[in-house]
């Protein structure tokens, strides 16, 4: 076990002894407690640590009842990274709770799949800002020039100052595919 590793597995405790932190098993464990509140702090708990072995549970809260431990669910799939979590975080763009679709946004550009370009796309038509400021963002992470027309759309458009700077933000950043 590298020192970095064995260092973020430990909490200092009381008069500075180490306590180990919640394994891994123990939280995902925890996104089946009939609490929510439980759900969530276990969500968020995996969110930050972004384990592998967290996907395919996160990948299930994405369907939690509660849409606090859904949005929780959306930041730690963006934290790990796999293509697998690509088409539960397209559906979660139209989650009913508006709080989950940016996070849902913002792990979709951290995985970078070109696949979410054009429901990333759509999401910068969401009646909410924070929605479309983070679908302006995700579409700069994954830089495809399909991106450009709605991007630039916005830039100009959109009501919200931070979605317009979001945009051309990621219009700098978006680029042509390679050539066949």
């Amino acid at each position: 076990m590298q020192l970095s590793t064995w260092v973020s597995e430990f909490d200092m405790g009381i008069f500075g002894f180490f306590k180990p932190k919640r394994d891994v098993e123990a939280l995902i464990g925890d996104l089946r407690n009939v609490d929510g509140s439980v759900r969530r702090k276990a969500a968020s708990a995996l969110a930050d640590a972004g384990d592998p072995r967290a996907l395919e549970p996160l990948i299930r809260a994405l369907g939690d009842r509660e849409w606090f431990v859904r949005m929780e669910a959306a930041r730690g799939l963006g934290k790990i990274r796999d293509a697998k979590s690509v088409d539960p975080l397209i559906k979660a763009l139209s989650d009913e709770e508006w709080a989950v679709r940016p996070y849902a946004a913002g792990a979709l550009g951290e995985i970078g799949d070109r696949k979410a370009v054009e429901p990333l796309a759509q999401a910068l038509k969401d009646k909410k800002g924070p929605v479309r400021r983070e679908a302006a963002r995700a579409l700069g992470k994954i830089g495809d020039a399909r991106a450009a027309e709605p991007l630039a759309q916005i830039s100009f458009n959109d009501v919200d100052a931070d979605v317009r700077k979001a945009a051309r933000e990621a219009l700098e950043k978006v680029r042509p595919p390679p050539p066949p």
